[in-house]
Parts: structure tokens; sequence; C-alpha cells
């Protein structure tokens, strides 16, 4: 566990370095969200305690940003672009030289950590939701400069969601670092494209640290057509698709899914003692409205509803771990939507919502369908159920016409299955891990 490792594996169009010493080992106690630079703890831990990393991402392995020796020498003297937001969080392990099993972490975010290096970040680029990850969905983001470090930043969403060329002026190679959560219509996969896109046409290389999936071991869902191409499904896959962000580049690269098929130059960082089946918790939450690992797992399956009448939770503290509208029948379980930080106007604001909390529901590894099936069936008009972002978000009119129908939820499944053994022939040729 704790042996050197060094390993360079090369493919068309693509390096994939890595380089490991020390496993690392995480707390026990709950993270500070809000924190980027603050000692996270200092543990002992049993050997018999450290044998269960097999199992679980954060007692023994690393993200690519903590791979930090592997891509160091790649910025020297470079300057560089940085796309990144909240997320994009290096975790820095030093063990006590008396105990190999005593430890002290720091998690410090990519930019400040490459400036303490001396790399010359000349532009920061963020996705949805801005570079600190505070904004509402879907709100626009306006250009500007961190507080912190006064470097300018260039939002990636709204009408800019590819850096232009001026933007890329004098830049020598651009650095990805953005976690991922494995539902197509998650917007940070459709900012990946765009950004590979633009540095392919202005021969620029883009280095991706790669960062586990959360749902990494689920592929499930219709695959989208493309007629339905938008920013919440660029893709032809299904709505998990069981990739890494860095998998996923390079599925992006050889599909030759980029404008006129041009493909860019990548080089990933992979994770390092990873595989896609361990227990993967997300250092700072990937969005507003995604606040724990319940969310993160249910998102896919729930985020269907945010084409229909029916309330994810956004405007409560249990956004994505619970669903409700005014037109379903009364129950046991309601809730009141109200202003929050991710949702200054949620929907259903001031009204109480009847439905099912799911807080506590077993992990998922499927697209669950069994909720919004219910909800519609359970739904009076059911002429006001579905709204035109449905067909966005299943990237198919199928789906919908299928459940006006009603069809069971084992025949919808059994109608995904040849696209399902298509991709996952497909997916084979890119996986890292």
């Amino acid at each position: 566990m704790f042996s050197f490792l060094k390993k360079i594996l090369v493919f068309p169009f693509l390096i994939i370095a890595s380089t490991s010493c020390s496993s690392s080992l995480n707390k026990k106690t709950k993270p500070n969200w809000s924190s980027t630079s603050d000692t996270i703890a200092t543990t002992v831990y049993s050997k018999e305690e450290l044998l269960k990393s097999e199992t679980n991402f954060t007692l023994s392995s690393k993200t690519g940003a903590d791979n930090y020796n592997a891509y160091l020498p790649l910025l020297k003297d470079k300057k560089i672009g940085v796309v990144t937001n909240q997320t994009g969080i290096i975790t820095i392990t030093d063990y006590n030289n008396k105990n190999a099993f005593a430890y002290k972490k720091t998690q410090i975010h990519l930019v400040d950590f490459l400036l303490e290096k001396k790399i010359q970040i000349q532009t920061i680029f963020s996705p949805e939701h801005g570079f600190r990850g505070t904004a509402d969905a879907g709100e626009l983001i306006t250009d500007g400069k961190d507080s912190k470090t006064g470097l300018p930043i260039i939002s990636l969403y709204g009408d800019n969601k590819k850096p232009k060329p001026s933007q890329l002026e004098g830049i020598d190679i651009m650095v990805f670092d953005i976690q991922d959560v494995g539902a197509r219509f998650y917007t940070y996969i459709s900012s990946l494209h765009y950004v590979m896109e633009a540095c392919a046409e202005n021969n620029i290389p883009l280095l991706i640290l790669d960062r586990p999936n959360p749902n990494g071991s689920s592929i499930d869902g219709p695959i989208l057509e493309p007629i339905y191409t938008s920013f919440v499904g660029m893709h032809p896959v299904p709505v998990l698709y069981g990739m890494t962000i860095g998998e996923y580049a390079q599925m992006i690269n050889g599909e030759k899914w980029l404008k006129n098929s041009i493909q860019c130059n990548l080089t990933i960082i992979p994770c390092v003692y990873y595989n896609r089946n361990m227990f993967y918790h997300l250092p700072i939450k990937p969005s507003p409205n995604l606040p724990n690992d319940q969310s993160i797992n249910l998102y896919a399956s729930l985020c269907l509803f945010e084409g229909t009448n029916v309330s994810v939770g956004r405007g409560t503290e249990k956004q994505f771990q619970i669903y409700g509208s005014p037109y379903l029948p009364k129950s046991n379980f309601s809730f009141t939507p109200s202003p929050n930080q991710g949702a200054k106007n949620p929907v259903y604001n001031g009204i109480e919502c009847f439905g099912e909390d799911l807080s506590s529901h077993s992990k998922l590894h499927e697209l669950e369908l069994k909720w919004l099936l219910k909800a519609y069936n359970s739904t009076e008009d059911k002429t006001k159920f579905f709204n035109p972002f449905f067909t966005k978000l299943a990237g198919t009119k199928t789906l919908q016409q299928q459940i006006e129908e009603g069809m069971s939820e084992r025949k919808i499944r059994k109608s995904w299955k040849l696209g399902l053994e298509t991709f996952k022939e497909i997916r084979k040729k890119y996986l890292i891990y």
C-alpha cells in the first residue's frame, strides 16, 4: 500500500500519466464544506481499518489533482488557463515519521496550490454555478475577478459556453479540474466538450485532473437521440454512463463528437489506487443543490422531475432527496419551499407540497423510475404533469410517451436494453480503471 508506483500509458491523442507515493487517509468527522485551505484532522488508524481501504476511496486513494507530482513538471514555465470551480480541491497528507498511521490532512484549492508552486495562471474559466459554486441552476454568471487572487474569471455559462480565441490568447496549456456526478444532464461534461473543442481549434493542449465518479458503477437509462441535443445532453449516452471525467473526455475525442470531428490533445492525470466500485465521498458539494452523498446518488433519478410539475426539494434542506407538489394527494409527508442558497425563487415558493422523503433510501445502482411513475399516476390532471424540458432531460420523446401510455417499468427498461448494450461496447474502449 505504501510502495511507490509509476505508470505511463499512451493512447492516440492521449497521454495518461500516474505517479503515487504514500496512500492517503481521510478523517472520520464531517468535513468543513465552506473551507478550502484548513487542516482537516490528525488521526491514528489501525492496520485493520486500513485493510478496509480497498472498498473506500477516501482511505487509500488519490484524485488526479492530489497526484500533483505527475503534473507540476508539465506546467513549469508555462502560462496556463484553469477550468475549475469550488470542487477543484487538493488534499495534502503529511505523515508522522514516528507513526506510519498518524497523519495530518490539509485541503487547498487547485488555484491557490498552483500559485504557491509558482505556476503562472493567466485566466480562470468557470462553469455553471460559478467559480465559487454558489449560483442558482441556470443563473447568469458574469465575468469578473477572483477576490482572493485577483485573477480574471471568464464564465463558461450563458452566452459564452465555449472559450473564445481572444480569451485563450497567450495560454500555453489548459488545466481542467471539475468534479462530475455521472449524470448526462449535469452540465459539467457539456463544459468539458466546449473546452476540448476550443483547445483543439486553437492548438492548445488540455490537461485533465481526473476525479472519481460517485455513480461510477451505474450505466442505465435511455440513450440521447441527436435531434434532442442541448446543453443538458450533448452526446448519445445514457442518463447514467459510469465513467470518470477523464474517461469521458477520451470518449468525446475517440468518437469524434467535437465539431468537424476535430480531436483535442489530451493529457490525463488519473486517480491512484481507484476502482469504480469504491465508495467515494466528495470533499465538497459539487453544486448548491447537491448537498450530500444521498442527493448525489438520487440526482439522476429525481432530476427527471425537473421536466414535470413536481418539485425536487429546491428551497429546502433536502434538495434531490425529496419530491412533491401541491397536485399530489395529501400524505404524511409534506414540505414548503422557501428561498435559500442555490434557489432564490424555488418552484412552489411558500406552497405546501405533498410527496415522499427519500433521504434514508438505500443506495441506487440504476436509474429509478418508480417515483416518476407513481407521481404521474397520482396526478389528477395528467395533461399538466409534463413540460417541454422533460424531453431534453430524457434525451428522447419516447420515455414520456411510454409513461403516458401506461407502460410498466419493466417494459420501459426492456426498451433501453439494445441501446445500453451498444453503449457499453463503445465505453470499453475508453476506460482507465
